[in-house]
């Protein structure tokens, strides 16, 4: 058995895009928002992967037991030889039973992509000891990211694109549509993608899984403030800010969103801001929608894509759909 290859993950430098994305967020009129992408710092991501085991948030653990169940009959609907990028990667913990079940079979060459770098150098301590793996991470954008991974691409190879997380659901429902487009377009016929959703459930089911009794959540949302803080050398309140999700019947979505308790004022300097604050005001930070699975079925193919095959979990409502490009 061969032994296992790593290499380095391909860092970006650092951009001012994200000083961009906090000025046009914060001064958007009637709802201020922040990208809920840059969560994932390193202790964004520590705080995710804690997420992850709570009891209230059944999301993660419903998409790791349908990889856990069903990674052979996946992987036997692949052609060979095949490579993996997956977009938003975070620690790979979800994606070893895929990565496992494909490396028996064949050397494998993984790409994750992520635009955190501790996600990333998680990730190689994770997966990294499967045998016949060779992990090169990219840490960027998902396209960005994809369309470095399609430039590798030798001759006869195809590509499965994994996203996983049913991070399809942090999109507005029509940026959402528009990503698979995009996705499809570096892509060629006969590649793959497997896409996670949450299903539609109970409010009463959902709400706590973004907003659980420990508080995990509420540190999470505001650690975002932190991270401009940090980063961006900014003077939030963390105390001024209260952690709020809600559900939205009509589009189907939770919101989670950063509510201010009082008057304030707030400084980021390296994003030349100044930006004001009622009590009550909310900033948005993510959105998480829901789906059915016939609907995930016909979003596809209305992007160039054929549904091979679907797998739902039932203890928490939940679909991993193996898509061939067409």
């Amino acid at each position: 058995m061969a032994a296992p290859m790593l290499t380095a993950s391909v860092f970006s430098s650092p951009s001012a895009d994200f000083a961009a994305d906090v000025r046009s967020g914060l001064t958007k009129p009637g709802q201020k928002e922040l990208p809920s992408k840059y969560f994932y710092d390193e202790v964004g991501s520590a705080l995710f992967e804690v997420i992850c085991l709570l009891p209230e948030y059944g999301l993660s653990r419903a998409g790791a037991r349908l990889l856990w169940r069903h990674a052979s009959a996946i992987v036997n609907r692949l052609p060979e030889p095949v490579v993996v990028a997956e977009l938003g990667s975070g620690s790979g913990t979800k994606t070893r039973w895929l990565l496992e079940a494909l490396a028996r079979r064949q050397p494998v060459k993984y790409f994750p992509i992520d635009i955190s770098r501790a996600a990333l150098s998680r990730c190689q301590l994770e997966l990294g000891q499967i045998p016949s793996i060779n992990i090169v991470g990219f840490e960027r954008a998902y396209l960005d990211g994809l369309l470095e991974v399609a430039a590798l691409r030798q001759p006869g190879e195809r590509i499965l694109v994994l996203f996983l997380g049913s991070t399809i659901g942090n999109f507005d429902r029509a940026a959402g549509e528009e990503f698979l487009g995009e996705v499809r377009r570096i892509l060629h016929p006969g590649d793959f993608l497997l896409l996670a959703t949450d299903l539609e459930k109970p409010v009463s089911q959902l709400l706590p899984a973004y907003d659980d009794p420990a508080g995990v959540t509420a540190a999470f949302n505001r650690n975002l403030l932190a991270r401009i803080n940090r980063e961006l050398a900014a003077d939030f309140h963390l105390d001024r800010f209260e952690h709020v999700a809600r559900y939205d019947v009509t589009e189907r979505r939770v919101e989670m969103h950063l509510r201010s308790t009082v008057d304030q004022n707030v400084h980021v300097a390296r994003a030349g801001l100044r930006v004001t604050f009622q009590a009550g005001e909310t900033i948005w930070t993510e959105s998480s929608h829901k789906f059915d699975g016939d609907e995930i079925v016909r979003m596809g193919e209305r992007h160039g894509y054929r549904c091979d095959a679907q797998w739902m979990d039932r203890e928490w409502t939940f679909a991993q759909t193996l898509f061939v490009t067409v």
